[in-house]
C-alpha cells in the first residue's frame, strides 16, 4: 500500500536542511527540538532512508535527503499555490526583490508552475545590489521583497535566517596559507563577517577573486582559484561544501517586506506564501 508525505513532515525536513541545524528548524517553526527530532524520524521511516547526517554542529543531507530535497520543496509550494487559488483569482502584475542567491533551484521551477497556475498573473524577478533594491522598493517597482534586514525600508513582515557555508573545489588545498578567498563585490555585508571569522581563527587570508554575480562565484570556485562562502542552495554538484579545516562561518538573516497599501491582495498574498515556503 503507498504512504502519502505529509507536508508537515515535509516542512520540517526542509526548514531543518536550510537552516542547517534542527534547533534553529524548531526555533523557526516555533516547536521544540524534540518535538521536530520526532517528525524528522517520521519521515525516515516512511520514505525507508536516512535523510540527514547528524552531527554536534548541524545537519546536512543524505544522498536520499538530496533527491527528496526537491520534491519536498515543489510539494510545499505547490500546496500553498493551491491554497491560494482555491480562494481569490490571482491576477495583475507582481515585482519580487529577490538576492540573486535566492534564484537558483527550486525557486524557477517554483515560479514556473505558480504561473501555470495562475495564468493572469505576471511576475517580474529583480536581483540588485542592496542599496538599489531599497531604492527600487522606495520607488514603487516592487511589491515585495526578501532581502539582507539591513537594507529594508522598514520593518519585515517576517525574517528567515540562512546558513553561510564555505565552497571549494573537490582538489582545492585548503592548507594554503595565505588562504585564496573569493568574494562578492562590495557593496557585500557578508564580507566583514567572513573575514573576521577567518581573522579570529588565526587563518591568513587573501582575495584573489571578486565579482558581482553568483554564476561568477561560483564557476572561479569551481576553477579552484580559491574558497567563497556561499548560501548552501541550489545545484552545487561539483563542490566541497563545508570542507574540514575552516571555521563555522555565521548565519545571516534576510526579511520580507512588502509594497504599503497591498495587504490582503491576492497576487502578493500568493506570491508572498510562495517565498516563505521556499525561503
Amino acid at each position: 500500500m503507498a504512504q502519502d508525505l505529509e507536508t508537515t513532515l515535509l516542512r520540517a525536513f526542509v526548514t531543518a536542511v536550510r537552516t542547517g541545524s534542527i534547533s534553529r528548524a524548531a526555533a523557526a517553526m516555533a516547536q521544540s527540538q524534540p518535538a521536530l527530532s520526532l517528525q524528522l524520524r517520521k519521515l525516515e521511516r516512511t520514505v525507508g532512508q536516512p535523510l540527514l547526517h547528524r552531527t554536534p554542529t548541524g545537519v546536512t543531507p543524505t544522498p536520499a535527503g538530496e533527491v527528496l530535497l526537491p520534491y519536498a520543496e515543489r510539494i510545499l509550494a505547490l500546496t500553498s499555490q493551491a491554497l491560494a487559488g482555491t480562494r481569490e483569482a490571482v491576477a495583475g502584475h507582481c515585482g519580487i526583490g529577490l538576492m540573486e542567491d535566492l534564484t537558483v533551484a527550486p525557486l524557477p521551477e517554483a515560479l514556473a508552475e505558480f504561473a501555470e497556475l495562475h495564468p493572469q498573473a505576471t511576475l517580474e524577478v529583480l536581483t540588485l545590489p542592496g542599496p538599489e533594491m531599497a531604492k527600487a522598493f522606495s520607488d514603487g517597482r516592487l511589491h515585495v521583497a526578501l532581502f539582507d534586514t539591513a537594507y529594508l525600508p522598514e520593518p519585515p513582515r517576517w525574517t528567515v535566517r540562512m546558513p553561510l557555508a564555505w565552497a571549494a573545489a573537490p582538489k582545492f588545498d585548503i592548507a594554503q596559507d595565505p588562504l585564496p578567498l573569493i568574494m562578492f563585490s562590495q557593496p557585500c555585508r557578508w564580507r566583514p563577517s567572513i573575514l573576521d571569522t577567518l581573522d579570529r581563527a588565526g587563518r591568513k587570508w587573501r582575495i584573489v577573486f571578486e565579482s558581482t554575480s553568483l554564476m561568477g562565484i561560483q564557476a572561479a570556485i569551481r576553477a579552484g582559484l580559491g574558497v567563497g562562502a556561499l548560501i548552501p542552495r541550489g545545484n552545487l554538484s561539483g563542490l566541497k561544501i563545508r570542507p574540514p579545516g575552516l571555521p563555522g562561518l555565521p548565519d545571516i538573516e534576510l526579511g520580507l517586506v512588502r509594497r504599503p497599501g497591498f495587504d490582503g491582495d491576492p497576487l502578493v498574498d500568493a506570491v508572498d506564501a510562495l517565498l516563505r515556503q521556499l525561503a
